[in-house]
């Protein structure tokens, strides 16, 4: 009997040191962790070549605060960008060691790529690191795909009431073939001309040459989960005089003007057409309209044009690269009816290779929060017409060249522009660059209570937006 509990205590003594040791391999700051939420067993493809930065994180009791010696804790990465994720959307300070760790070892040496895209890339669930308000909203959720309509109740801003399609029926588009006047069952531009609500999926990865402009109706979803969804080499999207449009999750590039034709835009009306610009998405005279994770590049004329008095518009979650002028919002300065444009522009990427306007707003107002900028050709935010334009927690990094470094750019506007409400607040200003404020008075979002969205100091940018543009998405795992 003594000899049983001998070999016992034995084998618990093992046990007990074999935990101690496991948990007491130090935390590296690259994509090496190994705890219950499996962050990255190797790092991604992007992160390959990204130097690692020789030095580890071991935490106090606390497990809340890292420190480069000290007692391990099995947490400690994941609790620190908690921590300080949660004391900038209060805006607090984070505790000292965290925002030390943030500072030096992290944020500065991309720590989101090496972390959290390493750790989509293998497959691995991070339940607590989904950091923005909109993708924290659905991404943490395996079966998305089984109730993709609620992901209309996820935007942010002024454009959160957009329902788009999440009242009516699931449309699959299984024919990526396009006809202007007579469009089939099946392709993209049946679905978008119905006068009823429609979610809009597609059947396999395809890529949509249209023939002429994509004009939609009011009440859609264009959801490209699930597939890799290319609007490409052909006139693009036209959203006019509708509303509650939502268009989430593909690729939009290399645009080309339409052409002079007759064009469907309901089941019941064909009209003529004088041709299209070139723009990626044009909206004119709209309201409640949501583009959240697509990828825009190389189109003709603009990226994005809000003109004509549209409003509540967000603009969110995009990855926007290799283009002159990116995002205009408002006609031209004698338009005094854009004076009533709201649109929100949110944890975007807008990446290289880009020139201006990110965006250019005349006469409207603008909040611009928490997005990434990086060495524009330009500038970054410009305007005309006394616009008012509030950036927040804005990560910019500018170019190498001197002459470049401003973010901000006034129009044709004489001695004017001191008047203009240009606010900048919690940005963070990387080789140089720096924003010239003016005017007075409060440059806060008159945001209704379900349109208001934390706003994070901008050194969070890095982990914010690296989902920007389309999301891998399988069915029975997280986005």
């Amino acid at each position: 009997m003594n000899t049983f509990k001998i070999s016992y205590f034995i084998m618990v003594l093992i046990m007990v040191l074999a935990i101690a040791i496991t948990f007491s391999e130090p935390l590296t700051v690259e994509a090496k962790h190994q705890h219950k939420y499996g962050w990255g067993i190797a790092a991604s493809a992007r992160n390959k070549g990204r130097k690692h930065l020789g030095a580890t994180l071991t935490c106090d009791k606390s497990s809340k605060v890292c420190r480069l010696k000290g007692s391990p804790g099995r947490n400690c990465c994941r609790d620190i960008v908690e921590v300080a994720l949660r004391s900038a959307r209060k805006g607090d300070r984070a505790p000292m060691g965290c925002a030390a760790m943030l500072k030096e070892k992290i944020w500065d040496k991309a720590f989101s790529s090496s972390v959290v895209e390493a750790a989509y890339s293998n497959g691995y669930t991070i339940p607590k690191l989904l950091p923005n308000p909109i993708d924290s909203c659905w991404r943490r959720n395996p079966y998305w795909a089984s109730n993709r309509r609620a992901l209309a109740d996820c935007a942010v801003g002024f454009g959160k009431s957009a329902v788009g399609g999440k009242y009516g029926s699931i449309y699959v588009v299984t024919n990526p073939s396009d006809d202007p006047e007579n469009p089939r069952p099946g392709t993209l531009r049946y679905a978008v001309i119905q006068s009823k609500p429609l979610w809009i999926t597609f059947a396999r990865d395809m890529v949509i040459v249209l023939r002429n402009e994509l004009i939609m109706n009011s009440y859609k979803t264009i959801d490209g989960r699930g597939a890799k969804v290319e609007i490409a080499y052909g006139p693009c999207i036209t959203i006019q005089h509708v509303s509650h449009v939502i268009i989430h999750g593909i690729s939009i590039h290399d645009c080309k003007p339409g052409k002079s034709g007759r064009v469907r835009s309901s089941p019941t009306h064909v009209g003529s057409r004088k041709g299209s610009d070139g723009d990626a998405i044009a909206i004119f005279d709209s309201s409640h309209i949501w583009i959240d994770h697509c990828f825009f590049s190389r189109c003709q004329d603009g990226l994005i044009d809000v003109l004509h008095a549209s409003t509540a518009v967000t603009i969110s979650n995009n990855y926007f690269t290799q283009h002159d002028k990116v995002m205009l919002l408002g006609h031209n300065d004698n338009n005094v009816e854009d004076k009533i444009m709201r649109v929100t522009i949110a944890f975007n990427h807008f990446g290289p290779g880009l020139i201006e306007r990110m965006p250019r707003v005349r006469r409207g107002y603008a909040h611009v929060a928490n997005n990434r900028y990086e060495k524009w050709q330009m500038y970054a935010i410009g305007g005309s017409a006394d616009p008012t334009i509030f950036s927040e927690g804005n990560y910019f990094v500018a170019s190498d060249d001197p002459s470049k470094k401003q973010v901000t750019k006034r129009i044709d506007s004489g001695y004017d522009w001191k008047r203009w409400k240009w606010r900048t607040s919690k940005d963070v200003f990387k080789n140089g660059a720096y924003f010239v404020p003016s005017g007075y008075g409060t440059v806060t979002p008159l945001y209704g209570r379900a349109e208001r969205f934390p706003v994070s100091h901008g050194s969070l940018v890095p982990l914010l937006t690296s989902s920007a543009g389309p999301l891998h998405c399988y069915s029975g795992r997280i986005c």
